[in-house]
């Protein structure tokens, strides 16, 4: 179970058990999540903590380009630099439920559980996303663990029925797609347009992009072993194969 929910544990979900007894964490692992990839760059994201998982989270936001707030009468000497090269803005005080305002999610990272319910429950009167780290009755939404390649994002998620495996299961993931996926990635991307332009229905897109990714040579293989002049060649062919199709039909 997650580390927030274990049976002698002090409870700090809203369920105010006094001492934990697993109550809010009996459906996770029968909870289906919806798995979205969220567009950050230029929305502002809520962070409340500026510890250690604070900063993890708020990093994590930075990487995705998304503007960030922490809130938070002390920090961490890292955050405390991020402020002052204006990487993120910090509010040296206490969580005000107004901190929710104009912001697309909030992120809580603080060890008191009434200020984590409120700020759940402000969230979702707001139809927020809100995640209370490690309390999984206080999150809409889950985080991951992710696998970041270039343009390549992969996620693994137990339902927060082991982070330790998630994290196994993501350094196994890295070995398996490196970096030539991501190129791979890059050069069909880059035939994209051609292929909305040229090719008339989906089926015609699916089928000419199959035809390279599951192709022979391998297109992996090609780029792992540094041909890819020969992948470039491969994709040109197909294009003049596809649009000589069509003028014959």
């Amino acid at each position: 179970m997650p580390a927030a929910a274990y049976p002698g544990k002090e409870c700090v979900c809203q369920f105010k058990r006094g001492i934990c007894d697993q109550t809010c964490v009996q459906d996770m692992l029968d909870t289906p999540f919806y798995i979205a990839c969220l567009k950050l760059r230029d929305r502002v994201g809520l962070v409340v903590g500026g510890g250690e998982l604070g900063l993890e989270k708020t990093e994590g936001l930075l990487a995705c380009d998304a503007n960030v707030v922490v809130v938070s009468p002390e920090v961490l000497p890292e955050v405390e630099r991020l402020a002052e090269e204006g990487s993120v803005v910090w509010l040296k005080r206490e969580y005000e439920p107004s901190d929710l305002e104009g912001k697309f999610l909030v992120i809580a990272c603080t060890d008191d559980t009434d200020t984590n319910i409120r700020i759940f429950e402000d969230a979702e009167r707001r139809a927020m996303l809100a995640n209370i780290v490690d309390v999984p009755p206080l999150c809409n939404f889950i985080l991951p663990a992710i696998v970041r390649t270039g343009p390549l994002a992969i996620a693994i998620s137990t339902a927060g029925a082991s982070p330790a495996l998630a994290k196994r299961m993501k350094d196994e993931i890295s070995g398996m797609f490196g970096e030539e996926y991501a190129r791979l990635a890059v050069i069909l991307n880059d035939t994209r347009g051609w292929a909305k332009g040229t090719l008339p229905t989906y089926q015609d897109r699916k089928a000419f992009f199959e035809g390279i990714v599951n192709g022979d040579p391998d297109p992996i293989a090609l780029l792992r072993e540094g041909r890819e002049d020969e992948l470039h060649a491969i994709v040109a062919d197909a294009r003049r194969a596809a649009e000589a199709q069509l003028q014959q039909a």
